[in-house]
């Protein structure tokens, strides 16, 4: 979905729409990312805040502007700044999640998470694993419950998807997706 974004924060999301189509899309890394960027249904919302409870009324009032605007799918809500630290993040992540619940949005919208060091539990820091959640910025990904619901149901086999993404990434390698990341940033 086309917003003004100002121009001095424009590479942001420039550089994580390259991710979806580059990354995400291309290599399949989610089978329902190819119809929502046809539909140009997607949201790229940077934040220019650093402040946790800035970041969080952010949040909210994205919420209640995909509230109002439904022909928009989802939203990357980026934050170039302030949360560059994975687990300083992932509290970020935690507080967003109970913040939907207080706010009535359980139910409505869930988070998935992406950061740039993202490394799963059990996983060592370079492993090409952790690619299927890098982005090139810390990057909550606000997601229409219903919409999952249904994009699920008419797949087979969802649970098998981060497994085959996991496959796919260790067979690729950690350099591939260095180099992929990069070129995210590259390609303006």
């Amino acid at each position: 979905m086309t917003q003004v974004i100002p121009p001095e924060l424009q590479p942001y999301a420039t550089e994580t729409e390259n991710w979806v189509k580059q990354v995400i899309m291309k290599y399949n890394i989610c089978p329902f990312a190819r119809r929502e960027v046809e539909r140009a249904s997607i949201r790229y919302a940077v934040i220019d805040e650093s402040r946790l409870q800035d970041v969080l009324q952010a949040l909210i009032d994205e919420c209640v502007y995909l509230d109002k605007n439904k022909e928009i799918e989802t939203t990357l809500f980026i934050l170039p700044r302030g949360f560059e630290g994975f687990y300083l993040y992932l509290d970020l992540v935690d507080i967003a999640n109970d913040l939907l619940i207080e706010q009535g949005y359980e139910g409505e919208y869930q988070l998935a998470s992406f950061h740039p060091d993202y490394c799963f539990e059990d996983e060592l820091q370079d492993s090409a694993a952790n690619y299927t959640n890098r982005a090139p910025y810390p990057t909550l990904h606000i997601i229409r419950e219903a919409s999952m619901e249904l994009a699920l149901s008419t797949y087979d086999e969802p649970e098998t998807i981060p497994e085959r993404n996991i496959a796919f990434a260790e067979r690729k390698g950690t350099q591939f997706f260095v180099d992929l990341l990069a070129n995210c940033k590259k390609a303006q």
